[in-house]
């Protein structure tokens, strides 16, 4: 399993687009054949950088995630979308596998 995290650099002015942009990811992402983690959108410090996060198999899992996603038409319409309001300044894509596992249980003071 390999994580993908997608940094994104907005436009501060335009995150309730970015805020929209996820939701529709919500749909797609999952539909197409990845876990979603989730989008995050800016709240305190930065008020341009977000990310977007989730999991899949294998790089060549990855490669069918994303030829899905292209013809899917939710997919379609949320990067049109993103084209036509240009709040997205920035995007970068880093493919990450957990080093930690297995995890200590959380433990509440």
């Amino acid at each position: 399993m390999i994580t993908c995290f997608i940094r994104y650099e907005l436009d501060p002015y335009k995150i309730r687009q970015f805020e929209d942009y996820a939701r529709n990811w919500g749909e797609a992402i999952p539909r197409c054949g990845a876990d979603l983690i989730g989008y995050y959108a800016p709240h305190e410090g930065s008020a341009t950088t977000a990310y977007g996060i989730y999991n899949i198999e294998d790089l060549a899992a990855y490669e069918a995630y994303r030829a899905r996603l292209r013809d899917d038409p939710r997919g379609r319409e949320n990067y049109a979308f993103s084209q036509r309001e240009q709040f997205i300044r920035r995007e970068d894509r880093l493919f990450l596998r957990l080093a930690s596992a297995p995890h200590a249980p959380l433990v509440r003071p």
